[in-house]
């Protein structure tokens, strides 16, 4: 048993339930809504948001993590909110989204100094709030391992050590980054088995996947419906034979699915992605995955015990 915080307080690993380990109530850049607040709409944005939750909550979901942080947007009142308004477990994050650049605040301190604010938002609260962080993020994109970047690694890897929450990351399977954030990791002493590489599924290369599994991490397939890295088919291809070659116990399956997301101009990512929503996987990825060999005990393992799993440590 261990307690996790959820933005509505403490939840017992094994109340969990059917999770999605990868999904954002909101994403904003940050820098574009401080300075020019006009163009957002809160409420039209919250409407959407418990919309998507009420859905997947119908189709079993009881617990979602919301990875966003800082350079997402993240706001904790926000997500509190929709957790109180439809009744389902949120859990969020602490940590920096970023392929290449953080702020002079950062360049100019340590990575213990970041670490230490990372802990506060695990141990004290977020952004001046009582609601705890339950996870760390951190993100590599195409652009590599910066020494920005890797100052975020460490840091999360050094966060980590001290509170024992998990580590999730933002990864780039084309240009392998996975495994370049796992030497890290292992090198700041984090046991791979509290280490979730995200998007993953991005890559139909099996080697690739399997080079990061052999550490011992786990790993996301998790951006269902997103067509633009990889096709509904081949990530489904790639589940079932990791499945058949026993990896169930390794994979999520989640959609990476952004409530609202004010990166392109409004409409632009549905017209892109006109299957991504929050509960696509529920709805038509799992069925899809038993016709095809894929047993229900294996999706029990993937939705509710590899959470559980990832949270306690083992």
């Amino acid at each position: 048993m261990t307690l996790i915080h959820s933005v509505t307080g403490q939840v017992d690993s094994s109340e969990l339930g059917v999770t999605l380990v990868h999904e954002h109530m909101r994403v904003r850049s940050e820098s574009v809504y401080v300075q020019f607040p006009h163009l957002y709409d809160e409420e039209k944005e919250f409407a959407k948001a418990v919309e998507q939750v009420k859905k997947v909550k119908e189709v079993g979901v009881k617990t979602i993590c919301d990875p966003t942080v800082m350079e997402l947007g993240r706001d904790i009142r926000f997500i509190e909110r929709v957790a109180r308004e439809t009744g389902v477990q949120i859990i969020a994050a602490t940590g920096i989204y970023s392929y290449h650049y953080i702020p002079p605040h950062f360049q100019n301190r340590n990575i213990d100094y970041m670490a230490d604010l990372f802990v506060r938002d695990i141990e004290v609260g977020i952004q001046n709030t009582s609601i705890k962080a339950g996870f760390l993020k951190c993100a590599t994109d195409a652009q590599g391992i910066t020494r920005d970047v890797e100052k975020v690694i460490r840091a999360a890897a050094r966060a980590h050590k001290r509170t024992g929450v998990p580590i999730m990351t933002h990864s780039h399977p084309k240009s392998e980054t996975g495994l370049k954030q796992l030497d890290i990791l292992l090198e700041e002493g984090v046991d791979p088995k509290r280490v979730l590489i995200g998007h993953t599924g991005d890559t139909d290369n099996m080697e690739y996947i399997l080079k990061v599994l052999d550490h011992g991490a786990f790993i996301g397939m998790d951006r269902y419906g997103i067509n633009r890295e990889c096709t509904i088919e081949d990530r489904n291809t790639t589940v079932i034979e990791l499945a058949k070659q026993g990896y169930a116990d390794r994979m999520f399956l989640s959609q990476d699915y952004c409530c609202t997301l004010d990166w392109y101009p409004e409409g632009t990512a549905e017209k892109m992605n006109p299957k991504w929503t929050m509960s696509f996987i529920l709805e038509e990825i799992i069925p899809e995955l038993q016709r095809n060999g894929v047993t229900e005990e294996q999706i029990n393992v993937m939705m509710v015990d590899n959470a559980r799993r990832w949270f306690e440590g083992k």
